[in-house]
């Protein structure tokens, strides 16, 4: 049910929040909440349960330092609407979290597959300049919490296209050029961009434009963190 917490007999605490996603802490007695927002997404046709185990994991191991956040805006087929799309739910999704948790001071992403991208988009929507123009130490901040951690596994940053990303297609440039063409009727929007097919008003292919700075979009901000 949304928004209902309750314990488990490894002292963990789970609660869905009513914009979705889980979150996990521990049930332990501590003198503080913990301030360390660990937000994890799944890959394509993926969901909240993909992360389950590792989230109670990362909770056991650090309980006092950690929360967890399993992204859940993008589930099942979801994934398939595009990495623009996506990385603007779960922006929202993680400007939920963080509203509802004014102890947070510190932010972290972990993601899989496509979810990488997504992670990536969010990222550069939630990004804030530093608040001070003359102090050059000053750095930018995710929605005012301190960034961390970037790790991305297995994902495509280059997209899908080439350098034989896809073992189904062995390799074969033709056998890429043809799925580039179909890739659209079972991955839809996102797979598109996974083949950089897209192109949205004469624009650039997505992926393309997410390895530098692009219109009101700081995607070059990973090089501070990665």
């Amino acid at each position: 049910m949304a928004g209902a917490g309750g314990g488990d007999a490894e002292g963990l605490r789970r609660e869905e929040s009513v914009s979705g996603g889980v979150d996990v802490w521990s049930d332990a007695v501590s003198s503080h909440a913990p301030e360390h927002l660990l937000v994890m997404v799944h890959g394509i046709l993926g969901s909240t349960t993909d992360w389950q185990y590792a989230a109670n994991e990362f909770v056991k191991q650090l309980p006092d330092d950690i929360i967890v956040h399993c992204s859940e805006k993008n589930m099942n087929t979801l994934t398939l609407d595009g990495v623009d799309v996506m990385g603007q739910r779960l922006a929202d999704e993680v400007l939920d979290v963080i509203s509802r948790k004014p102890e947070l001071t510190k932010i972290s992403f972990l993601a899989h597959s496509v979810g990488g991208l997504v992670a990536r988009y969010a990222i550069a929507k939630l990004y804030r300049h530093p608040n001070s123009t003359f102090d050059s130490k000053a750095e930018g901040t995710i929605c005012g919490l301190e960034a961390l951690n970037f790790i991305t596994v297995a994902t495509p940053h280059l997209g899908s296209r080439g350098n034989k990303q896809v073992p189904l297609l062995f390799g074969f440039i033709t056998m890429e050029k043809v799925a580039s063409r179909v890739i659209h009727w079972i991955f839809k929007r996102t797979g598109r961009h996974l083949f950089l097919t897209d192109d949205d008003e004469g624009e650039p292919p997505l992926l393309q434009r997410m390895v530098e700075d692009y219109g009101d979009l700081y995607f070059i901000f990973y090089s501070a963190i990665l």
